[in-house]
C-alpha cells in the first residue's frame, strides 16, 4: 500500500510533527506499506519573516495535482493545515477522494500568544478543515475527547512512539556541567513557555536544546542557562542521557514527543499537570507533574531512572505505525471500485 502524506512542516524545521512523520515512514515498510511525502521542497517557497526555518509552498493547483498523480498513492493523509494541506484538501474534495488528517498543534493557543485573535475563530477554521476527513487522528484519548467536545467528527486514536534504540541510557554521557542538569528540548518560541523554566531557582545547571525566534532574547536575559542550539540524532541522544531531569514547561503542546525521548533515555520528567504531560505519563511514577514547577523539578530527582526507561520501552513506533495504517486502509476502502481519483 502506498500512502502519500501531505505536510507543510518539513526540513529545515525541527519539531515534533516533522520527527513523527520521519519515524512513521521508517516503521511502515516492516508492515508492508510505503510512505511518500509531498512537502514544500519541490515547489517555490518563501520563508516567514520571524520564522526563517518555516518554508511556505507557493504551489499551484495544477502542480499539486501532477505531484499526486506521479506518486500514485492508494491513500492520502493530510498532516498539516497549511497551504499545501488546504490545496490537497480541495483536490480530494473535488474528486471525492476519502482522505485522513491528523491534529498535531493547538493553533488557537499559539495564535493567542502572539495576536489578539479570539481562539474560537481558529477552532472554527480547524473544525471546517478536518470535518471533511474520513478520520482525524489524535495522539491521545484526552486530545481525542477534547476534539469531539469541540465539535470535531470522525476522531480516531493514533498513539505516537519513541525510538528506544537511539534514545537510551548511556553511562558515559556527561556535559561537563555542574549537576543536577535540568534539560529542556524543543522549539525556542514564546508558546513553549520557557521562561517559566529559566526563571526557576534551581541548583546545578539549566540546559536548553533547540532553536527558534526567542533564542537570542532568552540567551541575553538568562546568561546562567546553557543554550546548545539545535541537535539531532546521536548528538541529541547523548544530551538527553546526560541530564538528570527533563523539564517540560509548555502548557499548550498536544503531546510532546520529547517527553518520550527523555523517558527512553532514563530521564524523569518535571512538568505542569496539563494536557500533553498528563496524556503521556498520567499518574505513572516516571515524573512529577505540579503547578509549582520548581517543586516538580526537585522532586523528579528522586524518580528511579530505570522506571522512566521501562515506561518508554512499551511505547515503540511499530504499534504507532500499525494504528496509522489501519486508519489509512479504512479510508482507502471507502473508495468505489476502480475509482480513478489519484490521476490528475
Amino acid at each position: 500500500m502506498r500512502i502519500l502524506i501531505v505536510t507543510d512542516a518539513w526540513h529545515p524545521q525541527v519539531n515534533g510533527v516533522v520527527q513523527t512523520l520521519i519515524m512513521l515512514a521508517r516503521a511502515v515498510p516492516a508492515l508492508g506499506a510505503e510512505i511518500t511525502f509531498m512537502t514544500p521542497e519541490p515547489f517555490r517557497t518563501v520563508a516567514l519573516p520571524t520564522y526563517p526555518d518555516v518554508r511556505i509552498a507557493l504551489a499551484t493547483p495544477a502542480a499539486l495535482a501532477r505531484s499526486i498523480a506521479a506518486a500514485r498513492p492508494d491513500a492520502i493523509h493530510i498532516a498539516t493545515e497549511g497551504p499545501l494541506g488546504l490545496m490537497a484538501r480541495r483536490y480530494c474534495r473535488a474528486r471525492k477522494i476519502a482522505f485522513t488528517t491528523s491534529f498535531h498543534t493547538r493553533f488557537p493557543d499559539y495564535v493567542a500568544a502572539r495576536a489578539p485573535i479570539p481562539p474560537r475563530w481558529i477552532w472554527s477554521g480547524l473544525r471546517w478543515f478536518h470535518g471533511a476527513a474520513r478520520a482525524t487522528m489524535a495522539a491521545t484519548p484526552a486530545l481525542a475527547a477534547e476534539l469531539r467536545g469541540r465539535g470535531f467528527r470522525n476522531v480516531v486514536l493514533w498513539p505516537l512512539g519513541v525510538d528506544a534504540a537511539l534514545f537510551r541510557p548511556r553511562d558515559d554521557a556527561d556535559l561537563g556541567l555542574p549537576r543536577p542538569v535540568y534539560l529542556s528540548v524543543g522549539r525556542v518560541a514564546v508558546e513553549k513557555n520557557l521562561e517559566a523554566f529559566l526563571t526557576l531557582d534551581l541548583p546545578g545547571t539549566k540546559v536548553v536544546v533547540g532553536d527558534g525566534p526567542a533564542r537570542v532574547d532568552l540567551e541575553r536575559r538568562y546568561p546562567d542557562a546553557v543554550f546548545l542550539g539545535a541537535r539531532h540524532g546521536d548528538a541529541l541522544a547523548q544530551i538527553y542521557a546526560a541530564a538528570d531531569v527533563f523539564v517540560f514547561p509548555s502548557r499548550t503542546d498536544t503531546y510532546g514527543l520529547v517527553l518520550l525521548e527523555a523517558l527512553a533515555s532514563g530521564v524523569p520528567v518535571a512538568a505542569y499537570p496539563v494536557a500533553g504531560p498528563l496524556d503521556v505519563i498520567g499518574a505513572a511514577p516516571v515524573g512529577v507533574l505540579d503547578d509549582d514547577l520548581r517543586m516538580a523539578c526537585l522532586a523528579a530527582l528522586t524518580v528511579p531512572r530505570q522506571a522512566a526507561r521501562d515506561f518508554a520501552l512499551a511505547r515503540g513506533w511499530e504499534a504507532s505505525a500499525r494504528a496509522f495504517l489501519d486508519h489509512a486502509v479504512e479510508a482507502a476502502a471507502a473508495q468505489p471500485p476502480g475509482h480513478a481519483a489519484m490521476s490528475a
